[in-house]
């Protein structure tokens, strides 16, 4: 059953609304009037009013109290008329400073306070070790026998004080930190502290007087797993809570004994800032005051085993650049101009419209650019070169950029190499006001054992599961998710609403999906756990994936899921209500595997592996495919595309041209990683970026490079604008072999049908020999056909042996059709041909 979709909910209401009311507690007469002097009393320590601009506050008092606060006040706290304070005075800024001679002369004590019974020596041990679970029935203010008990934790200051309405009463220090008094009311006033450190004070709001600022409905729907929009409950969340102004910190660590915020705004000293357990779910919350955007965090988490462990938000939505790993409380603000084309992009089903992809290593493109310029410079280039979509490898945070972003410690920030993340909504902005669409790679199969990150997180297993021989991948040194685990199966399903909800991104290309898949994955036997059934399949990940998969495209109109799957799992793009996982796409690994190795021979061998080409027209219809020829194939000694080709250099930059003229007219859609565009000879280097200079007119061989470079944007352009080669990409009707046996002669002449039924015809010719009147059978009904595309053009740097005007075909029967054509193969090229219009 698809999950229902989640809204979040306002924050809860305390059980009684406890403020007085502001008319009934002003107390009237010369009993009413305020000493500026006084602070051993509780004289003068009325409700605000909304003359004063205070807000209303709720407390743990009865609302009758406020009769009881007016006769306290009027009893023990007469002053002369003239000491009365102006309006004004009660209104104080939120983060104002006292000069200290000022603060002195108010604060002449008169009457002595009376104590606060001293705290449970547990819970004080407790609270300032950081290991209590409920800091907020210790702190702020409570009702006592004798008033209105006031507490305070704040190490290092020289004193404390509460200021009720322009009037201060000092609390008393207890050590530690900690500053206490009672005051004689009956209901808790509307107040803020004055923290006084080496000669001056500033007024603050005290955060243990508020009440929980995170819902109901989000700690129910946190528990069942189904909170489908996450990172707004959980995290670092900027937001107004009761009249004040600050952000709302919420982790999930179910087995910490104490969490603290910590961060710049407390020179990194979490002591004052404990958090209070919501109870079953796990989550711990607190509502801090005057932080905002741009403040650095982390939580410091007291464990079961008596140790901290200070780890950044999993849910952080923007971070320190690294090797800094702290994170960072944001706010967006970012007006998104692409309306038009978030209202279109789902009109047409991906798998009948046409799709060829750039794929891009954000920091290597053109190293030193950030999102912004990026934003001007990359769509500039993808825009003249006719691609439909740009893929991007992980922007997610990590911390080491040689993993390319695939072993990720901050799923929900944009990296922070490149820029903010409003700067890399402006880029996706940019993109689509083109045209473009834009993919982003996602890592929901492992994470890094970094200490400050996600690895034992509580001091426990959490999102990795507890049993080793389940938590560690053997191949990348990394830990994996617990996708059976329901609050880490929502962190991740949330996840990818995420990027698709926040960040307008169009699709998630979903990394190393066969190692989530197998349980043995890697593994020697011994090493893995079989399934409740005895099997290898890991029954987990499957619901994780078919989940998200429902999920997004219940969400997200237009948003495409393509899977990086290596195997031959069955039903990977098949919907989820028939049991399969759910995908949009699925990388055709095979392909590029067998068609690299085909290509990758002297074109005398090649007729011995002419299957290689063929055999992916055998399971070309068993689900719906992407043909990568992705950043794996060109690193790690594997060679750049046109390294890989044998022969001298014009014809290993012929045999890529070949290559990528079958590659676009083959069933499925398209992946080209960035360099190879334009013939690099390089392997791509994350560390280097790509080899710009090839394309420098003042370079002796750029019209080499540029030749494919043109190639490439005339392949995009016949493409685009010929639907028998995506409309029906599909469906096996959509295709037909003219000959798939002529491996003696190294040629490949299919069909493809668009959805009115009109053909392109593609010949592949991988020798180097030219063939005149080659013949090859016709479909009827086709009698007249142009050369709309010829690899082996002189502006591509081929040696121009072309098909000029329009063929005309013969009744001569030619491989099992009654119509015929005779061509002129090129060398090494591919050729496209079309009925006359």
């Amino acid at each position: 059953m698809a999950p229902r979709d989640i809204t979040v909910s306002e924050p809860s209401l305390p059980l009684t609304e406890l403020t007085p009311d502001p008319e009934e507690a002003r107390p009237t007469g010369t009993g009413a009037k305020k000493s500026r002097a006084r602070t051993g009393t509780a004289a003068g320590a009325k409700p605000a009013t909304k003359a004063a601009g205070k807000p209303a506050t709720k407390s743990a008092a009865k609302p009758a109290a406020a009769k009881g606060a007016k006769a306290a006040r009027t009893a023990k706290a007469a002053r002369p008329a003239a000491e009365t304070l102006p309006a004004e005075a009660a209104v104080r800024p939120e983060a104002a400073v006292r000069p200290e001679a000022a603060v002195r002369a108010e604060a002449a004590p008169t009457e002595p306070l009376q104590p606060t019974a001293p705290l449970d020596p547990a819970d004080r041990a407790r609270l300032l070790a950081g290991a209590h679970h409920d800091p907020h029935a210790l702190l702020g203010a409570h009702p006592v026998p004798d008033g209105i008990a006031f507490r305070a934790l704040r190490p290092f200051a020289e004193s404390v004080a509460v200021l009720i309405d322009g009037d201060r009463t000092d609390l008393v220090s207890e050590g530690d930190g900690l500053f206490s008094a009672v005051l004689p009311l009956d209901a808790i006033p509307a107040y803020t502290l004055l923290v006084g450190y080496e000669g001056h004070e500033r007024e603050v709001h005290d955060a243990y007087r508020l009440s929980p600022a995170l819902g109901e409905l989000d700690l129910h729907l946190i528990g069942e797993g189904r909170h489908e929009q996450l990172w707004k409950a959980l995290g670092a969340v900027p937001m107004t809570h009761e009249g004040v102004t600050g952000t709302r910190f919420t982790v999930w660590a179910p087995n910490a004994l104490g969490v603290r915020v910590t961060g710049d705004f407390c020179h990194w000293d979490g002591t004052a800032q404990p958090m209070r357990s919501l109870g079953s779910t796990g989550v711990w919350e607190l509502f801090l005051p005057e932080i905002g955007d741009g403040a650095l965090y982390k939580f410091d988490i007291a464990c079961r085993d008596g140790s901290h462990t200070l780890k950044v938000d999993p849910m952080a939505r923007r971070t320190e650049a690294p090797p800094a790993t702290s994170s960072v409380v944001t706010e967006s603000s970012y007006a998104w101009d692409d309306a038009e084309w978030m209202a279109r992009r789902g009109d047409v089903p991906v798998h009948q419209a046409p799709m060829s992809v750039y794929e891009v290593h954000l920091p290597s493109w053109r190293p030193g650019l950030g999102y912004r310029e990026l934003a001007t410079a990359l769509t500039a280039y993808v825009k003249d070169l006719g691609f439909t979509h740009v893929e991007f490898m992980p922007v997610a945070e990590h911390p080491f950029g040689g993993s390319w972003g695939y072993q990720v410690t901050g799923f929900y920030a944009p990296t922070a190499r490149l820029g903010t993340p409003d700067d890399f909504r402006y880029l996706v902005d940019s993109l689509h006001r083109a045209g473009i669409g834009v993919i982003v790679d996602w890592v929901p199969a492992h994470f890094p054992k970094d200490d400050w990150a996600l690895a034992r997180f509580d001091g426990e297993p959490l999102y990795e599961p507890g049993d080793a021989r389940r938590a560690e991948h053997p191949d990348w040194g990394t830990l994996v998710f617990d996708h059976g685990r329901t609050e880490v199966r929502n962190f991740l399903v949330a996840n990818a609403v995420y990027w698709c909800e926040e960040f307008h991104i169009d699709g998630l290309r979903v990394d190393a999906v066969a190692s989530m898949l197998y349980l043995d994955y890697s593994r020697e036997n011994g090493d893995w756990v079989p399934n409740q059934y005895g099997g290898r399949e890991n029954l987990d990940a499957m619901a994780f994936l078919q989940e998200t998969n429902a999920t997004l495209y219940r969400r997200c109109p237009g948003v495409v899921t393509l899977a990086e799957e290596s195997t031959a799992w069955g039903g990977v793009t098949q919907q989820t209500q028939y049991g399969g996982l759910g995908f949009g796409l699925k990388w055709n690994m095979g392909w590029s595997h067998d068609s690299l190795q085909y290509i990758a021979k002297e074109p005398i061998h090649r007729k011995y592996h002419h299957n290689e080409m063929t055999f992916s027209m055998v399971y070309a219809y068993s689900e719906n495919y992407l043909l990568p020829l992705s950043h794996d194939e060109v690193v790690h000694g594997k060679q750049s595309l046109v390294s890989k080709m044998p022969g001298d250099w014009w014809q290993r930059r012929a045999n890529a041209r070949a290559y990528l003229g079958f590659m676009w007219s083959h069933p499925g859609k398209q992946l080209l990683f960035m360099g190879q565009e334009f013939a690099q000879g390089a392997e791509w280097s994350e560390a280097h970026g790509l080899d710009w200079h090839l394309l420098d007119p003042e370079y002796g061989a750029e019209d080499d490079h540029r030749g494919v470079l043109d190639l490439v944007r005339e392949l995009n352009t016949q493409y685009a604008g010929t639907p028998a080669l995506w409309e029906r990409d599909t469906e096996p009707a959509g295709f037909s072999w003219i000959t798939s046996d002529a491996g003696e002669d190294n040629v490949l002449a299919y069909l493809r049908h668009a959805a009115d039924g009109s053909p392109l015809l593609a010949v592949a010719h991988f020798s180097p020999a030219v063939r005149a009147d080659y013949r090859l059978g016709l479909p009827d009904g086709y009698t007249r056909w142009v050369e709309v595309l010829n690899t082996d053009e002189l502006r591509y740097g081929g040696s121009d042996v072309r098909n000029p005007g329009v063929l005309e075909a013969s009744s001569e029967p030619s491989h099992g059709r009654s119509h015929s054509l005779t061509l002129t193969l090129p060398p090494l090229a591919t050729v496209w041909l079309r009925p006359e219009r």
